[in-house]
This record gives C-alpha cells, sequence and structure tokens, in this order.
C-alpha cells in the first residue's frame, strides 16, 4: 500500500509510543517521514533504521516541541530539506497526573507548553507551506470527555488543542487543508500503570486497553485522500470508552 507515496509528513514526540506507531505506519502507506524528538535522540535513530530497512524514508529531527521557535524550526527544516510538507501530526505531549493542590507554577506552564504552544505555532509555520489536500492531525486525550480527577492542568492543555482543530479547520478550508483531532482512550505506552490498566480494560465495553497500532490506524486514514470529507472532528479512539 502506497497510498502517501510522494507525501512528506512530520509526526512530533515519535521516537516512542503512540508517536512512533504513526511514524511507521505513515512510512509503510508511502510517507517520507520526519521522526521528532526531543532527547531520545538513540530511539529516533531506532524508530529511522526500522523503518528504512522496510524499504520506507525517515529522517529524524530534533525539537523541544514545548518552544514556539523549535517548533517553527521543525517545520521549516522539514521543508529545506524536502521542498514540501503534506502532513503534520501533532502528537508530542506529556501526561502530569498532579491534582489541583500539587500544581506548581512550573508544572502548569510546562503542561501548556508542551501540549499546547508547542502545537499552535508548528501549525502556524505548517499552515505557510501547506497545499491543497494538506492534513494536521491534533493528538488529545479521551480524558478531556471523562470526570477525570487529579490532572487538570494536562486536561486544559489538551483541551486547548482541541480548540485549535476547530477554529483551525474553519481558517483553513478554503485552502483544502483539513485538521482533525484524533483522542486515544487508555493505550499501551510507557505512560500506563497498573492501576490506568485495570481502569482502562474495565470501561471499555471491547475490554481491553489500546494498542499504539490501534491510534496509528486511525491517524493513517485521517490523513489518506478517502478522509477528504472529514474536518474539525474530534474522532474518539479510545474502544468505546467515550460515545
Amino acid at each position: 500500500m502506497a497510498s502517501l507515496s510522494g507525501k512528506v509528513a512530520i509526526v512530533t514526540g515519535s521516537s516512542s509510543g503512540i508517536g512512533r506507531a504513526i511514524a511507521e505506519r505513515l512510512a509503510e502507506d508511502g510517507a517520507i517521514v520526519v521522526v521528532n524528538y526531543g532527547m531520545s535522540e538513540e530511539k529516533a535513530r531506532q524508530v529511522v533504521t526500522g523503518i528504512q530497512g522496510k524499504g520506507g524514508k525517515a529522517i529524524a529531527v530534533q525539537s523541544d516541541m514545548s518552544k514556539a521557535d523549535q517548533a517553527r524550526r521543525l517545520v521549516s527544516e522539514t521543508v529545506k530539506q524536502f521542498g514540501r510538507l503534506d502532513i503534520l501530526v501533532n502528537n508530542a505531549g506529556k501526561f502530569m497526573p498532579k491534582p489541583l493542590l500539587e500544581t506548581t507554577e512550573a508544572d502548569f506552564d510546562q503542561a501548556i507548553a508542551l501540549n499546547a504552544k508547542g502545537p499552535y505555532f508548528a501549525m502556524q509555520e505548517a499552515a505557510t507551506v501547506l497545499k491543497e489536500g494538506g492534513r494536521i492531525v491534533n493528538i488529545s486525550t479521551e480524558g478531556t470527555h471523562l470526570s477525570f480527577p487529579g490532572a487538570t492542568a494536562y486536561l486544559g492543555s489538551k483541551a486547548a488543542l482541541e480548540q485549535y482543530t476547530k477554529g483551525l479547520a474553519q481558517e483553513l478550508a478554503p485552502r483544502g487543508i483539513t485538521v482533525n483531532t484524533v483522542s486515544p482512550g487508555f493505550t499501551e505506552t510507557g505512560m500506563m500503570t497498573d492501576q490506568l490498566r485495570q481502569i482502562g480494560s474495565e470501561m471499555s465495553p471491547l475490554k481491553r486497553l489500546g494498542a499504539p497500532k490501534d491510534i496509528a490506524d486511525v491517524v493513517a486514514f485521517i490523513v489518506s485522500e478517502e478522509a477528504r470529507w472529514l474536518t474539525g472532528q474530534n474522532i474518539h479512539a479510545g474502544g468505546g470508552i467515550v460515545m
């Protein structure tokens, strides 16, 4: 399958977890993938090597997605190297399970910077180069639609990302660019604890956790030509924990 042949995709925070699965899936579909990482260069190189080993094309690019200038630079360097950008997946983020009374100003600023500010300015830069048929996908969380205590700063930052999707879908629609959100539920990544695994399995009517590939397959559809009529939506990819 090479439905994305000739396309260039950036997947932020793609050295592990859901981001890695998305990068690998888009490469399988023929895209040239920019594997973005903040600190884990070795892991990012492993992702690139794995993609290349299957005949795909990928490079690793470091940028701290909590900083607006580095988020912009990631986009501009991609265009400089490949001459275009077709797909931006804002996946980089950090789960912060802290209740209100334990949340410091530094905690709050970090959540907003990585989960909301960086993606915003990456989208701003991408909007200057995306052409007709361009795709932006923001990775949020089902937590914004649940009564989920002890993570208000994190959930607030992700809720902002969801609102960006709605507004930018309107702004960019006249240029044929779609903007959508994918909200994973409890997914087997490094952030999972035994308690969260149990909660997630019990909440889903499918009685299991999500796998990173489950989310990657949804993203692959949204960035495809078949999803051209889908924009401004929040796709709940949580195994039915939100209906």
